[in-house]
């Protein structure tokens, strides 16, 4: 390995040290790069109708605080209502699985799950009063400690001025960077960098739009039918979609559980059924190939392993990163296996032949 490359391995290394250091006050600063990156194509098409920059991110940030503010005045009390009834509702829940379905259970398979469920059912009571217990003793500290609550407070007013001003002047922010590239990496660097674009428009503007679609289309089909927590369940199977068919799996279990013991009839299940399945038919046909296309190749073993690692390595912060970063790291892989599969290390005897058979060639046209 040459000096060259002993400076960029250096380098990067720094940089890793240097985010793994301040990880504590990496969350808003993401955020607000996830935010200008949603907004600058929106902004970019402002300009090209006429607009200054100036004038195209005043727009683009004045509909995204909009956007969150409505969801967050809409959706935030309605599944804070929907989570309070669910802690209400928690033991009778339980009580009902045990009395009614592990014998229904044992009758058609023999088992007798009773002895373990009981004791699930028991540690799950006591952690969820622990957790209660837990949210409200931090929830007291917060208010308590002025300290920690101005520190909430600056890091949410962060945002929205570290979003507008990435906004300003994203353009020139990548043009800066890719001045820097050394001149004889810049056409491959160039290359990635358009192909992690895709990757990264195509899980940020994609899959959350798949899941906002399938949380949204999941939560009116299970409260038009009337089963409580519909809300609830549904956002949370469409932000489990992320790992294919894990929010489809999830949301029908739960949903058929709580519909069952809420209205006792077994036709309650197929309008559950038909809810989950109208939206995988609705992702299938028009949304996956709509946003996604084949562009993200992430398998969900891979999405699994991304997200469990970044939370290990970076909390909070690098469980949002996870995903983006797998998928920016997915094009580099396959950029090094295309050039290990034409590399002599991969079939030195195939570029001996074609080495041999060039200098063959070359003669041939000599000699015409």
């Amino acid at each position: 390995m040459n000096k060259q490359w002993w400076i960029v391995v250096a380098v990067a290394a720094a940089v890793l040290w240097f985010f793994v250091s301040i990880e504590p006050v990496l969350a808003p600063f993401f955020v607000s790069m996830v935010l200008a990156y949603l907004g600058d194509p929106i902004a970019d098409r402002l300009e090209d109708r006429g607009l200054s920059r100036q004038w195209s991110v005043a727009v683009v940030f004045v509909l995204l605080t909009l956007l969150v503010g409505l969801t967050l005045l809409l959706v935030l009390p309605l599944l804070g209502r929907q989570i309070g009834q669910l802690a209400e509702a928690l033991p009778a829940i339980l009580n009902w699985v045990q009395s009614t379905v592990l014998p229904q259970l044992q009758s058609w398979t023999g088992l007798d799950l009773s002895t373990d469920f009981d004791q699930l059912r028991q540690a799950l009571l006591a952690n969820w009063k622990e957790t209660g217990t837990l949210a409200a003793s931090v929830l007291a500290q917060v208010s308590r400690s002025g300290l920690v609550l101005a520190g909430w407070l600056a890091n949410l007013a962060l945002i929205p001025v570290v979003t507008f001003y990435l906004l300003l002047d994203w353009d020139v922010l990548v043009g800066k960077v890719r001045r820097l590239l050394p001149r004889q990496w810049e056409p491959t660097a160039v290359r990635l960098a358009k192909e992690c674009d895709e990757v990264l428009a195509a899980f940020l503007r994609g899959q959350l739009i798949v899941m906002l679609c399938l949380g949204v289309i999941y939560a009116v089909g299970l409260t038009l039918l009337g089963v409580r927590f519909g809300l609830l369940i549904g956002l949370l199977s469409g932000l489990a979609s992320i790992v294919p068919y894990l929010g489809v799996i999830v949301g029908i279990t739960v949903a058929g559980v709580v519909a069952f013991f809420q209205f006792g009839d077994w036709l309650i299940l197929l309008g559950v059924a038909l809810v989950f399945g109208f939206g995988q038919l609705v992702e299938s046909t028009l949304l996956q190939p709509k946003l996604l296309g084949d562009k993200i190749g992430l398998h969900p073993v891979a999405v699994i392993f991304a997200v469990l690692a970044g939370g290990q390595l970076f909390g909070f912060t690098g469980v949002l990163l996870a995903l983006p970063v797998a998928a920016m790291v997915m094009v580099v892989l396959r950029y090094l296996h295309e050039t290990y599969k034409n590399s002599s290390l991969y079939d030195a005897h195939q570029q001996g032949r074609d080495g041999a058979r060039q200098p063959a060639a070359n003669a041939d046209e000599d000699v015409r």
